[in-house]
């Protein structure tokens, strides 16, 4: 479990977070209404993908040069054939929790 609530995440203003799950940071988006849980750094140059912004069509898009990728499922949309990494997150009456491999709870870093 990464939270108890959504509220109790640390969101910065861009809607984005990062998280700790398993030992590992990783980005948390927040998109209509829809939390998604993605690599830290961009799989080209490493920009700090919390730096960065979601734009208007779902994507998040690198600080450092611009690339694009789908929340949803880690495709590149600006055409220059990276993929990045992205976990499911689900929402239970529970907590909030990111499915990764089996081992320590996620937790806020």
């Amino acid at each position: 479990m990464i939270a108890g609530e959504e509220h109790q995440l640390p969101f910065l203003s861009n809607n984005i977070a990062v998280i700790e799950v398993n030992g590992k940071q990783l980005s948390l988006g927040r998109c209509n209404d829809k939390l998604f849980a993605f690599s830290y750094k961009c799989p080209h140059a490493g920009g700090i993908l919390a730096e960065g912004w979601i734009d208007a069509k779902a994507n998040i898009v690198c600080p450092v040069h611009g690339y694009r990728f789908q929340l949803a499922n880690g495709r590149n949309t600006s055409g220059e054939g990276y993929t990045l990494k992205h976990w499911p997150v689900e929402c239970r009456q529970d907590g909030i929790f990111v499915g990764m491999e089996e081992g320590l709870p996620g937790r806020l870093p």
